[in-house]
């Protein structure tokens, strides 16, 4: 009577344990596949960043307001500085705080499901339906979404936009 007890408090043990690691697991792995894929396991270039990424917020449109006209002092995810009165673009330091933001919100190495590239991004081509400053970007092929997606996947030198 006692031996069957204990065997089946080890059995349940057993079990518990067993429950514990199929659902913790896929968290784990998660949780690893989101180390190796954040800025500080694979870095994104601030060099790219500057010549290439950043004068795309900048870009006058025909039809929307540019990136930085809604987001320079904002207070969503996507914050850029202000700029300095008489200036038309950033310094070193003003671009390096831009950089921290935005490296934020991209999956180094996957633009797809980096919030940077698919916000502002026409929801016919994959993009958010959500996006109060239009759609910057009708489709992926978009010059300026490769741009950024060049940067994102860390291809070095990906590019000038002009504004």
């Amino acid at each position: 009577m006692i031996s069957e007890i204990r065997l089946q408090k080890v059995a349940t043990r057993l079990v518990m344990a067993g429950l514990f690691l199929c659902v913790t697991a896929p968290f784990s792995e998660a949780q690893s596949a989101n180390q190796a894929a954040s800025p500080s396991a694979q870095s994104l270039d601030f060099a790219s960043y500057r010549t290439g990424v950043e004068p795309i917020f900048m870009k006058r449109r025909a039809d929307r307001a540019r990136c930085f006209v809604c987001h320079a002092g904002s207070t969503n995810r996507f914050r850029l500085e202000r700029l300095s009165p008489g200036s038309s673009t950033w310094t070193e330091e003003q671009s390096r705080q831009n950089f921290q933001i935005v490296s934020q919100l991209v999956v180094p190495g996957n633009p797809n499901t980096s919030r940077l590239l698919m916000h502002p991004l026409a929801p016919e081509a994959g993009g958010d339906a959500n996006h109060n400053g239009g759609r910057q970007f009708e489709t992926q092929n978009d010059p300026d979404w490769q741009t950024l997606a060049a940067w994102v996947r860390g291809q070095k030198g990906s590019g000038t936009s002009r504004p």
